[in-house]
């Protein structure tokens, strides 16, 4: 009897020894953070904020600069963590780096992850990586912390995945010059949430001198010439984007939306080097050769 509970004694002070190496290793093993940007998001409302727009177009972002800085915000805040990386996400026709996002995904600890754009200019996919993301690291202790930059109420279950796995989920946003730009149901869910100010995002942010042409300098083009310049900009656009946002696109004939409009107006200003504003017959002569080529390729 005294030598069974000898036994059992010894085999509980081996279990215990080795319980405390554990913990000893656990402890040495230092914390990680990684850091998830929804660039729409990041886009909208930093431009909103500095710029008092959200059109891309309409100012240029300093995206090393800008990451950098919430590198070292994140320093500060994980005081006793290491960081994993940068993820980086955005949209793109057909899932193809621009020259913008190419630049981001060379930079150092940084992962860009693209989805899709559709002919509306609206992202695909995004939420769905970034969840995919968010509970695989969790899931496999790759991150203990995950600052999430973003907005949209889609990403509850993003979080909600990666806290079921044990991380920490951290919501940072963008101050919005009005209300609010992160939907509520996401600000329940996480751990914590900060708000970055301007005084951030200003060194950060430039709004770009619009291109203007004056009408009076050329002889004013022909709708021939706008119809042909609109066919040009329409060959060029679908090659940009394939076949794919073509078909989102027509069921809107003869109208186009806001940002596809736009685009058409300042491209084929460019090309015309003459302002097409305030000229209504040649701007419909001009989507009219838009439309033309569009719909002769369906």
């Amino acid at each position: 009897m005294n030598d069974d509970l000898e036994a059992l004694g010894a085999r509980m002070d081996r279990t215990n020894e080795l319980l405390q190496r554990m913990l000893a290793e656990v402890a040495k093993t230092p914390s990680t953070h990684a850091i998830f940007v929804d660039a729409g998001y990041l886009y909208a409302a930093a431009g909103r904020l500095v710029a008092g727009t959200e059109d891309r177009r309409s100012f240029d972002l300093d995206t090393e600069g800008l990451i950098e800085a919430l590198i070292d915000r994140a320093r500060t805040i994980f005081a006793d963590s290491r960081l994993l990386r940068v993820y980086w996400y955005d949209g793109a026709r057909r899932r193809i780096h621009t020259a913008e996002q190419q630049s981001i995904a060379e930079l150092p600890d940084v992962k860009v992850r693209l989805g899709n754009l559709n002919a509306n200019n609206q992202q695909k996919g995004v939420d769905s990586l970034i969840r995919s993301d968010l509970e695989s690291l969790a899931r496999h202790r790759a991150i203990s912390d995950a600052a999430l930059l973003g907005g949209d109420e889609d990403l509850v279950s993003a979080v909600e995945a990666a806290q079921g796995y044990g991380a920490r989920v951290h919501l940072w946003g963008i101050e919005a010059p009005e209300g609010r730009n992160q939907a509520e149901p996401l600000l329940w869910e996480v751990d914590s949430q900060r708000t970055f100010d301007l005084d951030f995002f200003k060194p950060y942010v430039a709004r770009r001198t619009a291109a203007t042409y004056d009408a009076t300098a050329a002889a004013r083009p022909t709708r021939d010439d706008v119809r042909f310049v609109g066919a040009q900009v329409a060959a060029k656009w679908l090659a940009a984007r394939g076949r794919e946002a073509l078909v989102d696109l027509l069921p809107g004939h003869p109208y186009l939306p806001g940002s596809v409009d736009q685009d058409l107006l300042v491209e084929a200003e460019g090309l015309l080097q003459y302002s097409l504003r305030g000229q209504a017959d040649l701007r419909r002569a001009l989507r009219d050769g838009f439309w033309e080529h569009l719909r002769a390729q369906y």
